[in-house]
């Protein structure tokens, strides 16, 4: 299985993709993770990623879909779960086009939602700077621009699956998985 996880930050991306870990046995693919580790490994990819870090700007779409087929080159492109990865359509493109050269197409994508001010008071409670509730209605309006086109560009595809995430982790995690049982008997 090739699943894409999305969902506005603090939704429990993070939480979610660590169950499918653990209980599917996918292969977990987070490009934030990889930029860092790139960054700290100093690898070409990681020294250019930095220098637009460091600048204040978004590390480009070319650059990060290299990052990430280092990693799926490592690792292989069958079960596995891309989690923040792809952010526009583009993104969306280059990945459905490396996936299915590789053999192993997207199998299903899965939208976790929730409401925005939940989302607020949920990340307000963990403290961060940037968890700020002014910054994060800001995160979730870039957020809801950017994936929303993504979105559609799975829905029109047949792939796209959405989940509640309101609720405990338990729940969130029986509601994905169901989803993704149901894309999987309809095929």
């Amino acid at each position: 299985m090739q699943l894409i996880l999305f969902g506005p930050p603090g939704i429990g991306k993070g939480t979610q993709s660590a169950l499918l870990v653990e209980r599917l046995g996918l292969k977990h693919v987070s490009t934030g993770d990889l930029l860092r580790g790139a960054i700290r490994g100093g690898t070409a990819l990681g020294q250019q990623a930095k220098a637009f870090i460091d600048a204040g700007r978004l590390v480009p779409g070319a650059l990060v879909r290299g990052i990430a087929n280092e990693r799926l080159a490592e690792i292989g492109y069958d079960n596995v779960i891309l989690d923040g990865y792809p952010r526009t359509v583009e993104q969306a493109e280059w990945v459905d086009e490396d996936f299915a050269a590789a053999g192993h197409p997207i199998t299903v994508v899965v939208s976790i939602t929730g409401d925005n001010e939940v989302i607020v008071e949920r990340l307000a409670a963990r403290g961060r700077p940037d968890d700020a509730p002014d910054i994060v209605r800001k995160r979730l309006a870039v957020y809801a621009a950017e994936t929303a086109p993504v979105e559609d560009h799975y829905r029109q595809a047949g792939l796209l699956v959405t989940v509640d995430g309101e609720g405990d982790v338990e729940e969130v995690y029986g509601r994905i998985v169901q989803a993704i049982e149901s894309v999987l008997v309809e095929r």
